[in-house]
C-alpha cells in the first residue's frame, strides 16, 4: 500500500504537469497528500521541516544562476547580438545547410549561457526563413531546434552553464567541467546521430513532394527578417566566449583562494556563531555566477545604448521567467525530499538497487524521474535529493570517480525529460505554431537519441576508463 501511495503521488504530479497546471502549487499538494495517506500527524511537520526546508535550500543555491542566466539571455536579445550571431552563422554554414545552421546556432547560444527558452524565441524566425527558402517542411523545425538547444549543449559538453550541469556539483562536489572526455564523446554521438536522423526526415519529405507548406495556412509565421544595422558578429559573440572562459578560470581559481571552506563573523558585537561555507560544494556555482555577470557587463559595454532603453521592461520579463523556472524546480525538489522520506519509497529504492551497475542505476533513476515530472532539472533534483548518498556509496564501492557520476546524472536528466508534457516542448510548439501531432515525433526521436547517448557514454567509460 505504501508503494502505491508514492506511485500515486508521482503519477498525480505528472498528470498535473501534462494538463498545464502549476507545479509550484501542486507539488506540495502531491507530496503532502502522500504524507496524509501514510501518517496524517506528520503533514504539518513534513511541510515545514522538510518540504519548505529543501525548497528554500534549492533556491538559496541555484536561484542566482536562474536569474543571471535569464538576464544574460535578455540583454543578448535586446542588444541585437543574438540576431547578429544567427545571421553570421547562417552565412558561414550556407543557407543550403539549413538544419545544420539552426542546430549550430542553437548550440552556440545555449553553450554560451543563453536560456533554452530565449533561444527558441531568438532562433525561430531565422529557422522559418531558412526552411521556407530551402523548401523543407516547417514541421521539422521543432525537432531541429530541440537537437541544438535541448541536448548536447544542455548537459553533455563540459563547462556548459545550464542548470542541468550545475545541480550535480553540490551533491558530488564536482565542477561543471566534470568528465570532459566522456561529455564530448556523448555530445558528438548525439550531434552526429541527430543530424543523420533529421536529414533522413528531410529526404523522405522531399521524395514525397512535401515542401515548407502554405504560409497562408500555417500558424505563427514570423515577419520577414531585417538584417540591416546588425552588430559586428565578432563583437556579438565575445560575451558568449567570455562566459565559457571566465567560468573555467574561476572554477580553477576559487578553490585556490578560499581552500576547502571559508567562514566569517556576521556581527561585530554579539554571540552570533560564524557562518561557514563549504567551498567544494559552491565553487562551481560561484564560477558560473561570476561568468554570467561578466557576460552581462560585456554586453552593456559593447551595446549599452541599445540595451538600456528597453532594459527596464525586458528585465521584468526575464526576472519573471527566472522566478517561475526556479520555483518550479525548487517545488519538485521539495516534493522529492518528502517522497524519499516515506516508507513506500523504500520499495522504489530497493527496486532500483536491484540494478547492480551503479552508473546504469543512476541513469535509469534520473531519466525516469525526469520523464515523470517532465523536467530535466526537476527530475535530477528529485533523484539526487532522494538518492545522492546511495549513488556515492555505490560509486565508492565500485571505484567510479564522482566526475563520471556527475556527467551520467546530468546527461540522463536530459534524456526522457522531453515527453509531451515538458514545458520546453510545449513552449517550442506554441512558438512555432505547430501541434504535438505535427511535430512531436521528431522531438521524441531526438529524445531517444539523447537517452541512448547516456548508455553509450557508460559503455565508453567501462571500455576505456576515460573521464
Amino acid at each position: 500500500m505504501s508503494f502505491l501511495i508514492v506511485l500515486a503521488a508521482l503519477c498525480f504530479l505528472m498528470w498535473i504537469a501534462y494538463r498545464g497546471h502549476s507545479v509550484i502549487l501542486f507539488a506540495p499538494v502531491a507530496a503532502l497528500g502522500a504524507v496524509l495517506l501514510t501518517d496524517p500527524q506528520l503533514v504539518a511537520p513534513m511541510f515545514s521541516g522538510l518540504f519548505m526546508d529543501k525548497m528554500v535550500g534549492f533556491l538559496k543555491n541555484y536561484f542566482p544562476v536562474f536569474l543571471l542566466g535569464a538576464i544574460f539571455g535578455k540583454v543578448i536579445e535586446l542588444s541585437g547580438f543574438s540576431k547578429s550571431i544567427v545571421t553570421a552563422s547562417i552565412k558561414l554554414l550556407g543557407e543550403s545547410r539549413a538544419m545544420l545552421s539552426i542546430v549550430a546556432v542553437c548550440a552556440l547560444l545555449t553553450y554560451g549561457g543563453v536560456s533554452l527558452f530565449v533561444v527558441v524565441f531568438a532562433v525561430y524566425p531565422f529557422a522559418a526563413e531558412l526552411f521556407r527558402q530551402s523548401n523543407i517542411p516547417k514541421r521539422l523545425i521543432p525537432g531541429t531546434i530541440a537537437l541544438g538547444a535541448f541536448t548536447f549543449t544542455m548537459d553533455a559538453l563540459p563547462g556548459t552553464p545550464q542548470i542541468q550541469n550545475i545541480i550535480p556539483t553540490t551533491f558530488f562536489e564536482t565542477t561543471t567541467w566534470a568528465a570532459p572526455i566522456l561529455g564530448i564523446c556523448g555530445g558528438v554521438f548525439i550531434l552526429v546521430l541527430g543530424l543523420m536522423y533529421l536529414d533522413w526526415r528531410r529526404r523522405v519529405a522531399k521524395a514525397n513532394g512535401e515542401g515548407y507548406g502554405d504560409p497562408a495556412t500555417l500558424l505563427n509565421e514570423p515577419e520577414p527578417i531585417d538584417s540591416t544595422n546588425l552588430a559586428n558578429p565578432f563583437i556579438a559573440i565575445l560575451p558568449l566566449i567570455a562566459v565559457g572562459v571566465i567560468n573555467k578560470l574561476l572554477t580553477d581559481y576559487i578553490p585556490k583562494v578560499y581552500g576547502k571552506e571559508v567562514s566569517f563573523d556576521p556581527a561585530i558585537i554579539g554571540n552570533t556563531p560564524p557562518v561557514v561555507q563549504e567551498v567544494s560544494k559552491l565553487s562551481a556555482i560561484w564560477a558560473v555566477e561570476g561568468a554570467l555577470l561578466a557576460g552581462i557587463l560585456l554586453v552593456f559595454i559593447f551595446a549599452g545604448k541599445k540595451v538600456i532603453g528597453n532594459f527596464a521592461h525586458g528585465s521584468k520579463a526575464a526576472i519573471g521567467g527566472a522566478l517561475l523556472a526556479a520555483m518550479n524546480t525548487a517545488s519538485e525538489y521539495g516534493f522529492g525530499a518528502v517522497i524519499a522520506a516515506l516508507p513506500g519509497f523504500l520499495v522504489v529504492a530497493n527496486a532500483l538497487n536491484a540494478i547492480p551497475n551503479p552508473l546504469v542505476n543512476e541513469a535509469v533513476t534520473v531519466t525516469s524521474l525526469a520523464g515523470i515530472t517532465g523536467s530535466a532539472s526537476g527530475g535530477l533534483s528529485i533523484a539526487l535529493a532522494a538518492m545522492a548518498d546511495t549513488f556515492m556509496a555505490n560509486a565508492a564501492a565500485a571505484g567510479i570517480p564522482l566526475e563520471v557520476m556527475h556527467r551520467v546524472a546530468s546527461m540522463a536528466s536530459g534524456g526522457m525529460d522531453t515527453l509531451p508534457h515538458n514545458g520546453a516542448v510545449i513552449t517550442l510548439l506554441a512558438v512555432t505554431g505547430l501541434s504535438h501531432r505535427q511535430s512531436y515525433k521528431d522531438i521524441f526521436a531526438v529524445t531517444i537519441i539523447k537517452t541512448l547517448a547516456v548508455f553509450v557514454v557508460i559503455g565508453i567509460y567501462y571500455a576505456t576508463g576515460w573521464v
